[in-house]
């Protein structure tokens, strides 16, 4: 399975038209998005250009807030996360390409915390391939898949963003 470029700039733009239309959209304080280094960061990027009036972009590396840190192992390219906003009171759009276990979801917001309390965090990915193992939906889903265990959806950009369904390596 592949999605190209003007595929994810369909699920892209419906994803932006549900979070303008979303419950809540205009409540007090600030809304702001936050991606989830490195895909999820690409796709805030990406939907913040699609909606009528952007908003303010944060980006968050979690990798430090994973509770299985030592079975993963660090990534080469651990970055700073920024966060341009005022985190307390804010209501936070969380951003990220794929939903699986919910693990990166969990270390993501355990680090916004650190930040401050936000007043609402809300969840969008670009695909939800199932297998949770922690209780967390996603509020906006570009797409729902049904993959074998041995597979998952590797998104490639930042410029062009694409996805394929890729074999697991190594475990991860």
């Amino acid at each position: 399975m592949h999605w190209n470029p003007e595929q994810i700039d369909s699920l892209l733009r419906d994803m932006a038209s549900a979070l303008e239309s979303m419950d809540g959209a205009d409540e007090a304080g600030t809304t702001a998005l936050v991606g989830i280094e490195s895909g999820g960061a690409w796709v805030a990027r990406a939907l913040n250009e699609r909606l009528g009036k952007p908003l303010p972009l944060g980006v968050l590396d979690a990798n430090f807030y994973r509770d299985d840190f030592e079975k993963r192992g660090l990534k080469k390219s651990i970055k700073p996360s920024k966060l341009p906003f005022d985190v307390e009171g804010a209501h936070l759009i969380l951003v990220d390409d794929v939903l699986m276990t919910g693990r990166t979801i969990r270390a993501a917001m355990n680090e916004l915390f650190d930040f401050g309390r936000p007043a609402s965090i809300r969840l969008m990915v670009l695909f939800d391939i199932g297998r949770r193992e922690l209780p967390i939906r996603a509020d906006i889903c570009g797409e729902v898949l049904s993959l074998p265990a041995d597979q998952r959806v590797e998104l490639s950009g930042p410029e062009k963003l694409e996805a394929s369904v890729q074999a697991v390596r190594n475990g991860h």
